[in-house]
């Protein structure tokens, strides 16, 4: 299967732009007022604490939602998504924690899934299994992982491999936007600087990345801009020369709050 074809924005115009979003389901309020631009080249990451709507602005973003009320703006042009493969067409991928694998199932199937590329015509028309293992087996080993055999099961991977598969695979099918949920949480330090490296990788080829996560020691190793949620609102933007680690870290915490829990146990948090 070829790689889609897209007509190119023109240059300095944001993959992606939302301006003032909500969200209400009933009477909540999961969303807002969030507002964010993501450009291509570059690795923006989402921080926040639990239940600070990130979850539900991402879902918004992949087409699971849809936006009570803001702008949109996917290459300049509004945008309203019906549903996830309107935003898999408009070049948006997203990789949830469960990476959507199948943990028995091979490698080259994980990667082609729904996706496979035939031979022949129907109804004689079959899978082309040599062509996935190829393609399988060279997209891996672009991103520095030698699958010997395309037919293992994905769940022999570790968890760092099986999180550049499912990316590997986003960009393969034309994604220009990367939207990575919490990508490195479960992963030890060497799988951590696998996916991190990756991620700058895919900068690089000029793919726009959103990157949700708590640990702002990974933020900051590959992020170049940083917006921070806080109940639903957009705390804040900042390029990374605009801000240092710690004072990101103080405003995903809780800021104020931690500072007076801190004061009243005697300087102990």
């Amino acid at each position: 299967m070829d790689q889609p074809v897209r007509a190119v924005p023109e240059a300095g115009t944001p993959l992606i732009e939302i301006l003032d979003l909500r969200k209400e389901f009933g009477h909540v309020i999961a969303l807002a007022g969030v507002s964010l631009t993501v450009r291509a080249g570059e690795v923006l990451c989402l921080l926040g604490d639990n239940g600070a709507g990130k979850s539900t602005l991402i879902k918004t973003l992949s087409g699971v939602h849809l936006p009570s009320a803001g702008r949109f703006l996917v290459d300049g042009q509004p945008a309203r998504f019906s549903g996830p493969r309107d935003a898999l067409n408009a070049g948006i991928a997203t990789v949830f924690q469960d990476l959507a694998m199948i943990p028995l199932m091979s490698v080259t199937r994980n990667f082609f899934m729904g996706r496979e590329p035939t031979l022949g015509v129907f109804p004689f028309r079959r899978v082309d299994f040599a062509r996935c293992r190829s393609v399988t087996h060279a997209e891996m080993r672009r991103i520095g992982i030698d699958v010997r055999d395309p037919d293992q099961a994905v769940g022999t991977l570790s968890g760092g491999e099986r999180q550049c598969v499912a990316i590997a695979r986003a960009v393969y099918f034309g994604a220009r936007v990367l939207i990575l949920d919490e990508p490195t949480s479960a992963l030890g330090v060497a799988q951590t600087s696998m996916v991190l490296r990756y991620v700058a990788q895919v900068r690089a080829r000029g793919l726009g990345v959103i990157l949700i996560t708590h640990n702002v020691r990974h933020a900051y190793a590959v992020g170049d801009s940083f917006t921070v949620l806080n109940r639903g609102r957009t705390l804040g933007v900042w390029r990374k020369d605009e801000i240092g680690m710690d004072a990101l870290q103080t405003l995903m915490a809780g800021g104020k709050e931690l500072q007076e829990l801190s004061a009243d146990l005697g300087g102990t948090v």
